[in-house]
């Protein structure tokens, strides 16, 4: 079998693994994972599993659909026992799959407690995918883009709220961002917030993010599981997002 554990990452800042594989392939590797949040006793933020399963998965998926992947697998690292959480948390993720229209044949792995009680959840989502190099939505970036959100912060008891109201970004927003030409990079943002964010966009093309004072939204606020995705777009397109994405969106700089 040919090895190849002398491949190196694609430098990025982003929170995923860029592997070049060969001439035609990336292999793209993104997580998340959430603790304390779920229905069991000691959680201090209460929700269903199958909530909790649908928002770790829809961050994992998002990071690797931002730079351009096509999610070949997953797992799901369950610190929960198999029943009743576990297999709700597995439901959550499958219809997020469905909500992303991602096919659901593709294949999850998975591994649930068998030895303890747990009283306090935990969760871990695993995505791989992969993408072509001239595919591949990392560093393109152009002096002069606007750094654009969608969605707003919304972090722990908000993010239904928000959800309910239309008011956060989620996985058929990267796509549609994706399908537009004019729309350099992606990115899903973070517990580390907007500026952050902008930031490590900026910094893979090796330009700087200029705040923008008059921006309509906090920018260093946590953005729970991504509830907010940041693009970059020519100035001239800007407009042409508001048309296309029915979600909140704010110009909150740009890059030099």
């Amino acid at each position: 079998m040919k090895q190849i554990s002398h491949l190196k990452p694609i430098k990025t800042r982003r929170d995923v693994l860029l592997f070049r594989m060969n001439a035609k392939l990336v292999l793209v590797v993104s997580c998340d994972s959430a603790g304390g949040i779920g229905p069991k006793p000691l959680d201090l933020v209460r929700v269903d599993a199958e909530v909790l399963g649908k928002f770790t998965a829809r961050v994992a998926l998002m990071e690797a659909l931002s730079v351009g992947a096509a999610p070949t697998c997953l797992t799901a690292t369950l610190s929960v026992e198999r029943e009743p959480a576990g297999i709700g948390v597995m439901k959550g993720i499958k219809s997020e799959l469905r909500f992303a229209r991602l096919s659901l044949r593709t294949p999850i792995l998975d591994s649930s407690e068998k030895n303890v009680a747990v009283n306090q959840t935990g969760v871990g989502v695993t995505v791989v995918g992969t993408v072509s190099p001239l595919s591949l939505r990392v560093g393109r970036s152009k002096r002069g883009d606007r750094i654009i959100a969608i969605g707003t912060p919304h972090v722990g008891v908000e993010v239904l709220r928000g959800e309910r109201e239309g008011r956060i970004a989620d996985t058929r927003d990267v796509q549609a961002l994706a399908k537009m030409s004019f729309v350099h990079e992606i990115i899903p943002v973070g517990s580390q917030g907007v500026m952050k964010e902008a930031q490590t966009i900026a910094q893979d093309s090796r330009l700087r993010f200029m705040p923008d004072e008059n921006a309509n939204i906090d920018l260093v606020k946590s953005v729970g599981p991504s509830t907010v995705i940041l693009c970059a777009v020519p100035g001239s397109n800007a407009g042409t997002l508001s048309r296309a994405i029915r979600k909140p969106i704010n110009i909150v700089g740009s890059l030099e």
